[in-house]
Formats: structure tokens, sequence, C-alpha cells
């Protein structure tokens, strides 16, 4: 479901603005949204695969969509996070919630926004180039952004002791959670549905219907929130890895999107006959779109793989550095105590001396 921009600010056009504008944060405002998703986003049209019109500086500003399935998420997501940060902030005033995790979680949010809503989403079923880059952007960008976000932790944060003991502390050990975050399974999940959808009847199945689009999209972010949680490191797992493991992890999943880009991009024959049958008589051919999008993946991938990998250095630097404080500050300790009690032994030596001589 979803209405241009230009419709949608033609709704609102001429209403009354008497009303006070209700201050971010306030209950009211986070209600008003809500309402407003749920009355207004489920009103337009529904609609998925747009013709292929020629991209113009006005299809891409009216190019914008507000499908419910997609803005309601996302704005409960931010309510939602909005509203446990300042509860937690409230009762911790000495130790809040990282300002950066709340600008992470608004950015993955805004990440998805971008690939599933704007016209790159309006593109997606008629260039392939543009729905590799819808697909970069779930998994590249939203995944590690939402990962950076915390959100176990500041669920944990919020919640009540008896909340974290009878309903997530179970979830987070269960059975199931331990299996699918382990990283090597997390790292097969991802390769498997990175290369089972984009060659199997799937990804061109989806692109002419659109609910099993969506579930790809959601399988998309799923797999990646998986492959991403072990490496990004700062939410509990059942399975905590090190520094090193998370450099060899990151490095063997560049080969992942590199070779994937790779194919795509050295296919000599179109792959995905949706793409074919498009009356579209402007921009790349077919096979040219697709080694555009096979070399966006390519790039587009390792480039991010490689700023993962140089982060996750730079972050290893720094845990070395504060545990080589941590154990220069222990011995140093240590020392001191070893002299303080050197010092009282020679005090009390000197005092049973004198007392022997004065005797």
């Amino acid at each position: 479901m979803h209405i241009s921009v230009r419709r949608f600010a033609a709704a609102w056009i001429g209403r009354p603005t008497h009303r006070e504008t209700p201050r971010l944060g306030h209950w009211s405002f986070a209600t008003a949204l809500v309402v407003a998703a749920l009355v207004l986003l489920p009103a337009v049209a529904f609609a998925h695969g747009q013709a292929p019109i020629e991209p113009t500086l006005s299809t891409l500003i009216d190019g914008w969509t507000f499908d419910v399935d997609v803005w309601l998420p996302v704005i409960l997501a931010a309510l939602a996070y909005w509203a446990a940060r300042n509860m937690v902030d409230q009762r911790h005033p000495a130790n809040p919630v990282p300002r950066r995790r709340m600008w992470f979680w608004f950015g993955g949010l805004a990440a998805i926004v971008v690939a599933l809503a704007s016209p790159i989403e309006f593109y997606d079923t008629t260039l392939f180039s543009a729905h590799m880059i819808q697909h970069l952007l779930l998994t590249m960008v939203a995944a590690p952004l939402l990962a950076l976000g915390a959100p176990i932790t500041l669920l944990l944060r919020v919640a009540s002791p008896e909340a974290r003991r009878k309903w997530i502390l179970p979830v987070l050990n269960s059975r199931i959670v331990s299996v699918i975050s382990y990283p090597v399974v997390a790292w097969v999940l991802f390769a498997g549905v990175m290369w089972f959808t984009h060659f199997s009847p799937l990804f061109d199945a989806a692109l002419d219907d659109f609910g099993l689009h969506r579930f790809e999209h959601a399988l998309y972010l799923g797999s990646a929130l998986l492959f991403w949680w072990p490496v990004i490191g700062v939410d509990p797992s059942p399975h905590r890895m090190t520094y090193p493991g998370r450099v060899l992890y990151l490095a063997l999943g560049m080969p992942l999107m590199s070779l994937l880009g790779m194919v795509i991009f050295s296919a000599q024959t179109v792959l995905y006959e949706h793409y074919l049958t498009l009356d579209r008589t402007w921009g790349w051919t077919p096979l040219q779109d697709q080694q555009w999008a096979g070399g966006i993946m390519w790039v587009g991938g390792d480039a991010i793989f490689v700023l993962a990998l140089v982060l996750t250095v730079a972050a290893w630097l720094q845990h070395e550095e504060r545990e080589n404080l941590r154990e220069d500050a222990r011995l140093a300790r240590r020392k001191a105590a070893r002299e303080s009690a050197a010092r009282e032994s020679a005090s009390t030596g000197s005092a049973t001396a004198a007392g022997r001589v004065e005797g």
C-alpha cells in the first residue's frame, strides 16, 4: 500500500493548524504517530511493480511510497527504542544508554526506509541494479547499524527483574537461539540465503509477487542480523567471539559477496526472465543492468567488509590497550601492596628490636 509524496502532502493541505504542535518525546506525540500510521497508511492504494517509467527529477521526488508494512514497524521500532532509552536514563542517570547507540538504531531504521520506501523501491522490479542496492542497504547497512544499537541490552535494562527471569533470559538461553547465533551457523545461514535467493526461482517469482517480495526482504534482513550479531559484539550472545575470531569471520565473509557479485557480473545471459519481459525503451539493456547489479554487489559489498574489518581491528587494538592498562594497574597495586607489607614488617621488626634493647 503506498501513496506518492505529492498526494500525501496534498492530503494535508488546508488542514487546520490551530492546535499546538506536540513536543518530541511526549507520549501524546507517539500516540499521534501510531494513530496516523494506522489510519492513513492502510487507506492508500495497494500496488507493486511500478510501470517502467524513465527516471526523471519528478519521479525521483514522487517515487517515495508509504507502505503500511514498512512504515508502521519502523515507526513503532523507533518509538519503542526512544521510550526504553528514556526509561533507562531516568532510572540510571549515572549509567545512561550511550547516545551513539540510539543514533545507530535510528540510522538502521532509516536505511530500511530508504531501501523499501524511496525511489529505489519504485524501480526495484524495473532495474536489477536498483534491486541490488536495496539488498545491500538491508544486509550491509541496516543490519549492522541495528546491531550496533544494542537492542537486546536495552531490552534487558528496561525490563523488570521478573520479566528478565521469566521471559527474556529463557529465550536468549534457549536451544534454538544458541544454535542460530553460533557464528558458523549464522555465517552459513547468511551465505545460504544470499546464494539460494539469487540462483533459485524465488528471486524471479518475488519480482512478480508482492507478498513473496516482502518475504524475501525479511529473509535478507533477518539473516543479516544473525550474521552481524556475533561480530558486532555489543549485545549479549550465547557465543562470545574473540577479536581474532571476528576478524577471521569477516575475512571469510568478503569472498562470499565478491564471488556472488562476480558470478552475476560475468553472466553472459540475463538471469531473471522478469527483466526481459518489461517493455522498457530507456536506460541500459537488461544484460548491462545485470552487469551493473553484479558490480554493485561486488564493489559495494567488498567496501563495506573492508570498512568493517578496519573498525574491528581498531576495536581490537583499543581492547588490547585497555587490557594492558588494567594489567599495569593490577601489577602496580600488587607492587604497592608488597612494599606496604615490607614497610610494615620492617616497622614491626624495628619496634621489636627496640623493645628488646629497652628490656
